[in-house]
């Protein structure tokens, strides 16, 4: 049985309503998460998604200890949230969106008062330290400030700050927000290789990009619900758009496959035909046995699905538009 980094049922959160008892307004509050289940495996990457107030910086929040939940249990690296936060502390590492890193401080400095903070001894937090500045690509600006680091280098030397207490579980909070598109990908190697060791990942983001190229499993958060969970090939399959296109070798065996499939778009000229299809094995399968039985020949083939944005602006928008018919 694989064992859970994070196991969370039922998460509920509230806020109070400012306008409550204004103008004649009613009391209550403003519901930020409405029940979520959460089960994230260990030594994987959990990525939440979903727009602007949705709830993620408040489920991050609540999972790392930073606001106490309303109501539902949750386990975080084997502790109970509620009864045990010390200990769950103790498990986790935090990269906000904010970078932590004192710019007035050196790379070095800033490790070494992690370090402190973390009661390590001073012999070993230089240790510590020196390691962690090597594999951060960081040791020839280790004695310069913080503030003349570049974008990427106060990013890498905020998460390096992270590890100094070794966590097993690591919320990263848009890590890569504003930087570069080869310091993106240098943190998401970074990300790689901690999750290769065995650490778990809680990443939010705001590049769908991001989150198709790490995550192991995805949920779509929406009005404080969860409206979608899966792998990201499970997800794209959920929305309309998907397709196979074939092509061949001459306009007689397109047409054969035309009236043989009764679907698709042809293009004579391309000599392609466009066929609907969610892009599974199973369909790929079946399709290929189909035209193989029926000795029609295809010279290529190329599966086209629908990428995260596509999923994120339909689910986010149908479940707008439910809410406005249950209204």
């Amino acid at each position: 049985m694989t064992n859970l980094a994070i196991a969370a049922n039922g998460l509920r959160k509230s806020y109070p309503d400012k306008n409550a008892g204004k103008n004649g307004g009613k009391g209550g509050g403003k519901v930020v998460l409405d029940g979520i289940d959460l089960a994230v495996p260990e030594g994987t990457i959990f990525s939440l998604l979903g727009p602007n107030g949705a709830g993620k910086t408040t489920t991050v929040q609540i999972l790392s200890t930073l606001t106490p939940a309303d109501g539902g249990t949750v386990q975080v690296a084997g502790h109970d949230l509620a009864r045990e936060p010390d200990d769950v502390r103790g498990a986790i590492g935090v990269t906000g969106q904010y970078s932590a890193v004192d710019k007035l401080l050196t790379g070095e400095e800033n490790l070494l008062l992690m370090a402190d903070l973390k009661h390590l001894t001073r012999t070993d937090g230089k240790r510590k330290a020196a390691r962690l500045l090597e594999r951060f690509d960081l040791a020839d600006a280790a004695r310069k400030p913080a503030a003349t680091y570049s974008g990427g280098m106060q990013r890498r030397l905020d998460l390096a700050m992270t590890l100094v207490g070794d966590p097993r579980l690591i919320f990263l909070d848009e890590p890569t927000t504003g930087l570069d598109p080869r310091s993106r990908r240098t943190m998401w190697q970074i990300v790689r290789e901690l999750v290769a060791g065995g650490v778990t990942i809680f990443l939010t983001t705001q590049y769908l990009e991001e989150a198709d190229e790490l995550a192991d499993r995805i949920a779509l958060l929406d009005h404080g619900r969860l409206i979608a969970e899966g792998t990201a090939d499970e997800l794209k399959r959920l929305i309309p758009g998907g397709h196979i296109l074939l092509k061949f070798a001459d306009p007689d065996r397109l047409d054969a496959a035309r009236h043989l499939l009764g679907a698709g778009i042809p293009d004579p000229e391309a000599l392609t035909l466009q066929v609907p299809g969610d892009g599974s094995v199973r369909a790929i399968r079946e399709l290929l046995t189909l035209l193989d039985e029926h000795s029609i020949d295809i010279d290529d083939m190329s599966v086209h699905t629908p990428d995260l944005d596509d999923v994120f602006l339909t689910l986010t928008g149908r479940h707008d538009q439910q809410k406005e018919t249950i209204r």
